[in-house]
């Protein structure tokens, strides 16, 4: 079972519903995928109650009751497996981190967020020796250097490798989530949709390098050709 966890010391990062494209991205691929909502406000859960589909199954938990979830989603099967943490709880993100194969990092490109990665880089250094990725969110869609610039600086100060896939602000994004959809159910041949599949792609890449002695399918990172 691939765990993902999505970490962050702030809110409107977009763990949410980058955490949902994720997992819908996995059970579109045919996983099974089970995102763990461990955030009090309950975004996950809510969209789950809009949703027909059973595929992501999504399950709030509370933090002190994360093992035993991620081991009963193993026993049912789950093949992939997210857990979505509130902002400004360490003692989620710790736990979660410490459950992963590997940790997300959404923030937006703005300086308040990218100065958050200190305190998530200490708190990762104690808790978890699974590999980290920064995702950036929220950039412009023409922002090209904007993002290489960032990539560069969060690199060189913080010391975490950057996705090579960024997510831009797009509608669908936000309209997504209210309707009980992940953004590539939205508007399947969206630009939204195109990130997602490329983000998914290089996440499953890295899993399945870290888990090549498992049987998990394998898809490899496209750069979106």
């Amino acid at each position: 079972m691939f765990r993902i966890a999505i970490l962050g010391q702030k809110g409107g990062t977009g763990k949410t519903t980058t955490g949902i494209g994720l997992a819908v991205a996995a059970a579109h691929a045919g996983l099974a995928s089970v995102i763990i909502d461990l955030d009090p406000q309950a975004n996950a859960a809510n969209w789950k109650d809009r949703r027909s589909d059973d595929n992501p199954a999504v399950v709030s938990s509370p933090v002190s009751r994360l093992k035993q979830t991620v081991q009963t989603a193993q026993d049912h099967g789950a093949e992939f497996l997210l857990i979505d943490t509130p902002g400004k709880s360490d003692s989620a993100a710790m736990e979660a981190a410490r459950v992963a194969d590997i940790v997300l990092l959404p923030v937006r490109p703005q300086i308040f967020d990218i100065e958050t990665l200190a305190g998530m880089r200490d708190l990762l250094r104690v808790a978890s020796a699974a590999p980290a990725f920064v995702i950036l969110n929220g950039l412009h869609p023409q922002a090209t250097k904007q993002a290489d610039d960032t990539k560069v600086l969060i690199e060189d100060i913080y010391g975490f490798p950057v996705c090579p896939v960024h997510l831009c602000t797009r509608g669908t994004y936000a309209a997504a989530p209210a309707m009980g959809k992940a953004p590539q159910e939205y508007e399947p041949e969206g630009k939204a949709a195109e990130e997602i599949a490329r983000l998914y792609a290089f996440i499953i890449q890295q899993l399945n390098m870290l888990t090549s002695d498992h049987e998990q399918p394998t898809e490899s990172f496209a750069t979106g050709t």
